[in-house]
């Protein structure tokens, strides 16, 4: 009697082990292994920002709110000290910036500007809300949406707007009383530390990447370049543009670009 019950007691132990060695080998495997894994789904890229290089319109009209970043790095309102345009040197507040705190005026044509000397010379970094940059008193104001090196190439091109053009201007040196076409968008481009040395418009037909960038569009051919930059071109010609002055100026987009090359700056 006790010889039977031993035997099925073993009996009952081996079916016991038998059967719970599956589940310990799913154990050893992180368990759960015959459960399917959950489905995973991808989010879609987002859609790649590209900054406008033609327009319908050559108005230039600008009534929103414009702010100045200050030498310490503040952001804070603007207003121009006189109605040409922003003022070289404006008075300094407690924090650095202009003295009185309500928007600049806008729509001012350039040939009211009294700008540089014979030279380069700098002006407030303005600043605006927002992905494109605005026409403020013949002046380009920087989108606050931009990255740092794009608003530096609109603010450093803000220091030679008014100035007359001179062919070869801006080739030999960064700094001269006066630039060409390639002269303008070397010294802007080099201002945010995208080309070290001056180039001319041939030159851009290979410069950079191919095509239209995000915030950058440089044009060049054989005779001739420009840039648009968040919106607004600088240029030398008064192609397109109602101000009808030469040099360089923030002028309205072209309604087309046909007959030249696109470049524009890596990741730009």
């Amino acid at each position: 009697m006790r010889a039977r019950t031993l035997s099925s007691v073993v009996s009952s132990l081996i079916v016991s082990a038998v059967a719970a060695a599956p589940a310990c080998a799913a154990a050893a495997t992180g368990g759960a292994a015959a459960e399917p894994s959950p489905s995973t789904t991808t989010a879609p890229n987002p859609a790649i920002h590209l900054s406008p290089i033609t327009a319908r319109s050559r108005s230039l009209s600008y009534k929103g709110p414009v702010y100045e970043k200050t030498a310490a790095g503040e952001v804070v309102p603007f207003v121009a000290t006189s109605a040409a345009g922003p003022a070289p040197a404006p008075a300094a507040s407690a924090t650095g910036g202009s003295a009185v705190g309500t928007a600049a005026s806008a729509g001012t044509t350039p040939t009211a500007l009294a700008p540089a000397k014979g030279a380069p010379t700098p002006q407030p970094e303005l600043l605006v809300p927002g992905s494109i940059a605005r026409y403020v008193n013949g002046y380009a104001a920087a989108p606050m949406n931009a990255p740092p090196s794009v608003q530096q190439v609109i603010w450093t091109a803000n220091e030679i707007i008014g100035l007359p053009y001179i062919f070869g201007g801006g080739h030999a040196s960064f700094i001269s009383p006066g630039y060409d076409c390639s002269g303008t968008v070397s010294f802007a481009l080099h201002g945010g530390s995208l080309l070290p040395t001056p180039m001319d418009s041939s030159e851009f037909e290979t410069w950079g990447s191919h095509g239209a960038g995000r915030w950058i569009a440089v044009f060049g051919n054989a005779g001739h370049a420009y840039m648009d930059v968040a919106g607004l071109r600088l240029d030398t010609s008064a192609a397109d543009d109602p101000s009808n002055q030469q040099g360089p100026r923030w002028r309205p987009l072209r309604v087309g670009n046909s007959g030249y090359t696109v470049r524009h700056p890596l990741g730009l």
